[in-house]
């Protein structure tokens, strides 16, 4: 007896959906949209690189690497 609540169709592993996948031609960006794109990408990015890195970031690292007493809080 069939389980109503089970896909009857097909089985693909997910490996057999995975290749057909990359047969397809990648979709491709005009020239205009990847400038865009990096342009706004850019403007995002360099506001959190202007932020810079947090004190208790740079306190974390210089104790991961030894460099700052571990009893200091």
């Amino acid at each position: 007896m069939n389980d109503p609540t089970k896909p009857t169709g097909p089985r693909k592993s997910m490996e057999a959906a995975s290749v057909s996948r990359t047969k397809k031609q990648p979709a491709k960006l005009s020239r205009e949209v990847q400038a865009k794109l990096g342009q706004q990408l850019r403007a995002v990015y360099d506001d959190v690189v202007a932020q810079g890195i947090p004190d208790r970031f740079t306190d974390l690292l210089s104790r991961l690497n030894g460099d700052g007493n571990k009893d200091k809080h």
